[in-house]
């Protein structure tokens, strides 16, 4: 069965304050849905509520897997139904090897064993086509690693999860162009070849110069303010996200 994710009313509150104020969307696998706004418009805070963030509170509304609410949902739950997520700033943590960590994720969400052979074979693959240094592959799970590295680190754990649907907080940020172009193709490849649905969240159009998004939403002030398609993109590069603040669009 194809997995749908939907988001219906969504009210989010962290640390006493509300963040999101009643947000709708639906994401189903193989679609691509990017959303974009200034800082503080709720798009990070959207993210950790999927995932289940313990911070990050609901006081109204639903989210939803295939028509059943998942609000009651630990983050590993989340994950068994299909459902991942990459960290704007991933943590570091010493002891850990990357390799073990990623095996454990597999078993994890597919309740199984892995055929370590073919493990390592995948993580081969996609180590090359993201330009990953073999280097490390053998190091604790992000620590030392640059920026870059750390983002790389986790579309491998896309590829190598295969969930139904991805979420990507800013994975452009922090990059160099050369990086940016590595990570958007990969997701793309990833992506296609595994159906998977996507929703990047960013700030700027360049990672999307790199990508062909179905569909677009502007976010301000806790809200979707705009969708559309691709040419909703055009027109935020040549009037900012002032006018969308300012309540000037709505949605399409």
């Amino acid at each position: 069965m194809a997995v749908t994710l939907e988001i219906r009313g969504l009210c989010v509150s962290t640390q006493g304050k509300e963040i999101l104020k009643g947000v709708d969307l639906t994401v189903r696998e193989g679609e691509f849905h990017v959303i974009m706004g200034p800082n503080g418009s709720g798009k990070t805070t959207l993210a950790k509520a999927v995932m289940g963030h313990p911070a990050y509170k609901v006081t109204a509304g639903d989210i939803s897997v295939n028509g059943e609410s998942i609000k009651g949902l630990a983050a590993d739950k989340r994950a068994k139904l299909g459902l991942f997520m990459q960290f704007q700033n991933p943590v570091e943590i010493e002891g850990v090897g990357f390799v073990n960590f990623l095996r454990a994720a597999k078993e994890s969400v597919t309740d199984g064993t892995v055929d370590f052979k073919q493990f390592m074979g995948d993580i081969k693959s996609y180590t090359e086509k993201l330009s990953i240094t073999n280097g490390i592959i053998g190091r604790s799970l992000n620590h030392g690693f640059s920026g870059g590295e750390k983002k790389k680190a986790e579309v491998l754990q896309m590829a190598i999860l295969k969930p139904k649907i991805a979420i990507f907080d800013e994975p452009d940020s922090g990059l160099d162009i050369d990086a940016v172009r590595a990570v958007a193709e990969s997701i793309n490849d990833i992506a296609a070849k595994e159906h998977t649905g996507l929703l990047v969240i960013t700030h700027y159009n360049r990672i999307l110069s790199y990508m062909q998004p179905q569909f677009v939403h502007i976010m301000a002030d806790g809200r979707i303010v705009a969708e559309g398609g691709h040419e909703l993109i055009m027109k935020l590069e040549k009037e900012g996200y002032d006018s969308f603040v300012k309540g000037r669009h709505h949605k399409e």
